[in-house]
């Protein structure tokens, strides 16, 4: 099944009721792009596609293919970016480089020449430098060294885009921007937020709608510290349109800055205040995003609002946000969908964004490797579920078989093992007769993984590693609990073995070579999703050991655990 589907002008169909666009068709795409984890596109509507394999595929405005090519003569891609009318992608090497095309009449990519390019081609200029991420907004791109937080940039700089004052003309090659650079927001957008390692959100760039949020018009040339009621640790997402500010809180609370008439959010709003549609009924957020005239909303019931060039306008011409109305269920087909895009004006994408750990444990669901029970023949996992809903399992059993039908005891249990839900009204009723309530928010799966972590009590198995002690010079041996139905989801080494194993073998001997403390986050990665490392850690000998972790046990080979330790050694 695909795992991104699409809404309006370039495949769907649309059409101009009274007020507003009711959207009829949502498509799938090809199955070469079935498995995308990214999708950018410029205002003119042409998208670029990125696939779990790190290759490039584009589409081009007014066009759609049944099957897609790829770029050539390109190596593995990790990320890409799209600003008004240029694209940028970074590879997937020990030493990434970055690839840019499209416009180039402000220096956006970095060349000499001003023509446009029509392939991704190398930036040599950036060929010196560790670049970590890419970033485009509007007529600017910049890349980060997340090792020394400096920041590069070229492209546009006359409305303090780049948010250098001191840079003369209109343009500028790519150079030094900034430092103590953390995170860059931006999109198809004339203003740029930033948070630096102090922990603060920074605004620049043109600011005549408010958008920065500064309680200004005032167009400002460098960072500027934006004040909030919030802090950026409470930061879920932050998204940029033309004249307009998004901050999406980790409690699913969207607060909003910007007067602009076509996508703005209201009078003299030039801070961040909550939005208030979603505040009056505590409405929680899944995801937003903005394009250049279009802000889109995905409820945690699936629902689509949107303002600008979908929602419509009142009698004074000012935006007003509308709930999309669609001929084909809309809401039923989005509900396993968890992440929204949109492109310039009347596009949008949706995508299954699982994590690694529910990717694996859904095989959990299809398979039933280690069962020890069963729901109406569905086998499952006692402990699990126990853990998950927090009651025995025989209640539980007995409530679900007697009050449920099947289809709604496979809703549930696509939660317990995914964290997701396909009849979000159904499940969360269920859950409120165990005691649960909004599970989305206080009953997270790794949460609740983290409490079988290492447990003797709830364990089924024993994993035996070699422990260095330094001062004695000596090694011994200790015992790791374990519960093998979720390594052997996680891990097809673990599977293998725990398959071919004596039923009544209680503990088996780690042969990786890894060290205990090695294998100890590497169990912690299976159950959580997270590496905890800390300053005590000898950081890089830990990297060292990893980098042929994924082969030696088989990991989900789309999980980039190196990408994975180096975002979980910076928290």
């Amino acid at each position: 099944m695909s795992n991104i589907k699409s809404l309006g002008d370039i495949d769907g169909k649309t059409k101009q009721t009274k007020k507003f666009k009711t959207l009829e068709t949502i498509k799938t795409f090809p199955e070469e792009v079935a498995k995308i984890v990214d999708v950018a596109a410029n205002s003119f509507n042409e998208i670029v596609f990125l696939s779990s394999e790190g290759k490039l595929y584009q589409l081009r405005a007014g066009k759609y293919h049944e099957k897609l090519k790829a770029f050539e003569n390109l190596p593995p891609i990790k990320s890409i970016a799209s600003g008004n009318f240029h694209f940028l992608s970074l590879s997937n090497e020990e030493k990434p480089r970055v690839y840019g095309w499209g416009q180039n009449a402000g220096k956006q990519l970095g060349f000499n020449s001003y023509n446009d390019v029509q392939k991704p081609t190398l930036i040599e200029s950036l060929k010196k430098e560790n670049i970590d991420q890419i970033f485009c907004i509007g007529y600017c791109s910049f890349f980060l060294n997340k090792t020394t937080n400096i920041l590069f940039g070229c492209g546009k700089a006359s409305s303090g885009n780049l948010g250098k004052p001191e840079i003369k003309g209109d343009f500028a090659m790519i150079q030094k921007l900034h430092e103590n650079v953390a995170n860059v927001f931006g999109g198809h957008s004339n203003h740029t937020l930033i948070t630096k390692t102090d922990g603060k959100l920074y605004g620049f760039g043109l600011n005549i709608f408010g958008e920065l949020g500064l309680g200004h018009q005032n167009t400002t040339f460098k960072p500027t510290r934006i004040k909030l009621r919030i802090s950026v640790e409470e930061i879920s997402k932050i998204r940029l349109g033309y004249g307009l500010s998004s901050i999406l809180k980790n409690d699913g609370k969207l607060y909003v800055t910007g007067t602009n008439s076509i996508t703005g959010f209201g009078k003299d709003l030039t801070k961040f205040k909550q939005y208030p549609q979603f505040q009056k009924n505590n409405t929680i957020i899944k995801d937003i995003d903005c394009g250049y005239n279009l802000f889109v909303i995905l409820t945690q019931d699936n629902e689509i609002w949107v303002q600008g060039s979908f929602g419509g306008f009142n009698s004074n011409y000012t935006s007003v946000i509308r709930k999309i109305q669609t001929g084909n269920n809309l809401t039923t087909e989005l509900s396993t969908y968890n992440q929204i895009k949109c492109c310039d004006r009347d596009l949008m994408f949706f995508f299954k964004s699982n994590s690694y750990l529910t990717q694996d444990l859904e095989k959990l669901l299809k398979n039933g490797y280690f069962s020890d029970c069963n729901i109406q023949n569905i086998p499952v996992h006692k402990i699990l579920i126990e853990t998950r809903i927090g009651k025995s399992f025989d209640l539980i059993k007995k409530y679900l078989e007697s009050n449920c039908k099947l289809n709604e005891i496979q809703d549930l249990l696509k939660w317990i093992y995914c964290d997701e839900m396909i009849n979000f009204k159904r499940t969360n009723e269920i859950l409120n007769h165990f005691g649960i309530q909004n599970a989305q928010k206080t009953k997270l799966l790794k949460s609740d993984l983290k409490q079988l972590l290492f447990d003797e009590q709830t364990s089924d198995f024993k994993l035996v590693v070699k422990n260095e002690e330094d001062e004695e010079d000596e090694e011994e041996e200790e015992e790791l609990y374990i519960h093998k139905f979720i390594l052997a989801a996680r891990s097809g080494l673990f599977l293998n073995m725990f398959q071919n194993l004596e039923e009544n073998l209680q503990k088996v001997k780690d042969y990786s070579g890894k060290s205990l403390e090695t294998i100890e986050l590497l169990i912690t990665f299976l159950y959580t999703d997270e590496l905890p490392i800390t300053a005590d850690t000898d950081q890089e000998f830990i990297k060292e050991e990893f980098e042929d972790i994924v082969e030696y046990y088989q990991l989900n080979p789309i999980i980039p655990m190196m990408d994975i330790f180096e975002k979980c050694s910076k928290i």
